[in-house]
């Protein structure tokens, strides 16, 4: 497995240098350092970030991030990346229909408060 440098993360991942970096913060991503103390990540980074970015969007905080990523096994196959999509997609299509119950709570004209 090669490793990626911080600019190589970004330009895969479709994120700035400085949102690699946060996502390392994070714990969503490792970085090994070189001798020259530069960092280093497994090819599997930028896909990270990527599902990291649409489970953002989705709601998701980044302690469920970290939890969800850190099902993954060290070195995930297609399998697995595969049942990270289902789960996300599950989660997106849960949090819809909470928002459209919502709707329909502020449709039907209820009271949401006693002012």
């Amino acid at each position: 497995m090669g490793t990626l440098t911080v600019g190589e993360v970004a330009r895969e991942s479709g994120v700035s240098g400085s949102a690699v970096r946060f996502y390392e913060r994070q714990g969503l991503i490792t970085a090994a350092r070189t001798g020259g103390n530069q960092r280093r990540f497994d090819s599997d980074a930028a896909c990270r970030i990527r599902v990291a970015r649409v489970a953002q969007r989705i709601g998701l905080t980044v302690n469920d991030i970290r939890d969800l990523l850190a099902a993954l096994p060290p070195d995930p196959e297609l399998a697995d990346w595969e049942g990270l999509h289902t789960r996300l997609t599950a989660e997106a299509e849960r949090r819809i229909r909470d928002l459209h119950a919502a709707l329909d709570d502020i449709r039907s004209g209820r009271r949401l408060c006693d002012l």
